[in-house]
């Protein structure tokens, strides 16, 4: 499961999420790529899940890039307990993602094996997202 090796601080505030990504919003490395068209906060189980269905569709053939990384801690309270008393412990770390951000790229296979491995992939994220290939993919090359 993903998550930092060390933070500078064990919390952090809840934040909000507005307007379109900023930064990795186009392909960078791969020909095919699942990007996002909703903002929410993906968990690093969601983004394991996602990678092994798109691996294991793939027949761990190619390549594989996750772009997406789950920085930001959420705290919980346990079940049951009064208001009060101060924030929680910190339950799991998630990746804030906007509209547009791209998420996974894959490459070196051929285009309907990448379509359908980041269909299914994309099954395991609790976001809306589509598909996009690259500008000057050519099939002759894959």
């Amino acid at each position: 499961m993903l998550q930092p090796k060390k933070t500078k601080y064990r919390k952090m505030q809840k934040g909000k999420m507005k307007g379109n990504a900023k930064r990795g919003h186009q392909l960078a490395f791969g020909s095919f790529g699942i990007k996002t068209l909703e903002e929410a906060w993906i968990t690093g189980r969601q983004i394991e899940a996602a990678r092994q269905a798109i691996t294991r569709h793939m027949k761990r053939e190619g390549q594989i890039w996750i772009r997406i990384f789950p920085d930001k801690p959420v705290t919980k309270k346990p079940a049951e307990v009064r208001m009060g008393k101060g924030k929680g412990a910190p339950e799991y770390f998630v990746a804030r993602v906007t509209p547009g951000r791209i998420m996974f790229e894959i490459d070196g296979v051929p285009e309907a094996v990448a379509k359908e491995a980041l269909r299914l992939g994309t099954q395991k994220l609790p976001v809306a997202c589509k598909t996009v290939v690259r500008y000057d993919y050519d099939e002759d090359q894959a």
